[in-house]
């Protein structure tokens, strides 16, 4: 690897190699290198468990409301192929693979291939410089598609975020109360909210009971300050649980 060529991939990923060897090795592809084990396929392998290593120890903080379940799917989504060669390509890092003449463009490598540099790198930060940078580049860049794929996954799960909160800090089960119903047979609304404790939760109409169960237990998750609706998106957020408002007592304003 050549010294502009170094400067440029340090540029891109943020990083400054003690030992650039280690990050010629992570750009190296098996089509290119004499043998296998000279390419970046090991450092693949150990990037990916360091990938899911960070990325589940910050889910585990971030999210104390979630079960292994949902945490998993939010993993899923944030590590996925197509997630991580987005950051790739949006990084460059694919055009600085290093490749045999029959792999063709940068741009035209398929979503494996640029998924496994990301990985490579992140072996490579780490094995250069250890946990701590490899987790700061890790969390650079995946931190805004970690909170889409945690609130997109909310919207399936407030019911389970407000029934567990309600029980650790209260004491108490939420009971959802299906208030009115309008409308023909074929097409009726339904009016429903949530009670904790003798507290209502302010109510909501969806066309269908559960959409409206959803929908109010959103509503007292966002009274009690365990969500909060994103500025940019509007998309709701769960507050980390030692926030004061989250753990404030249904009886309490």
């Amino acid at each position: 690897m050549d010294e502009a060529t170094r400067q440029q991939a340090e540029r891109l990923l943020g990083y400054q190699f003690a030992n650039p060897a280690i990050l010629e090795s992570a750009l190296m592809h098996a089509s290119v290198a004499d043998c296998r084990l000279e390419s970046n396929e090991r450092m693949e392998f150990l990037g990916d468990s360091i990938l899911g290593m960070i990325v589940c120890e910050y889910l585990y903080g971030r999210y104390p409301h979630l079960l292994e379940g949902e945490l998993t799917k939010i993993k899923s989504a944030a590590v996925s192929r197509r997630s991580c060669a987005g950051v790739a390509r949006t990084l460059g890092l694919d055009s600085l693979l290093v490749t045999g003449k029959g792999m063709g463009r940068a741009s035209d490598l398929p979503n494996s291939l640029s998924a496994a540099v990301f990985e490579t790198v992140i072996a490579a930060i780490y094995l250069d410089g250890g946990l701590e940078p490899a987790r700061e580049f890790v969390l650079r860049h995946l931190a805004e598609p970690i909170a889409a794929a945690a609130s997109s996954g909310h919207h399936e799960n407030f019911k389970s975020v407000l029934q567990q909160h309600a029980q650790r800090h209260f004491g108490h089960s939420a009971v959802y109360l299906l208030l009115d119903e309008k409308g023909p047979d074929h097409s009726k609304c339904f009016e429903v909210c949530v009670e904790i404790d003798g507290r209502r939760f302010p109510s909501c109409w969806c066309p269908s009971k559960k959409q409206a169960e959803q929908q109010a237990a959103l509503n007292a998750l966002l009274e009690l300050g365990v969500a909060v609706l994103d500025e940019r998106t509007r998309e709701p957020v769960l507050v980390p649980e030692e926030s004061p408002a989250a753990t404030a007592r249904p009886g309490s304003r």
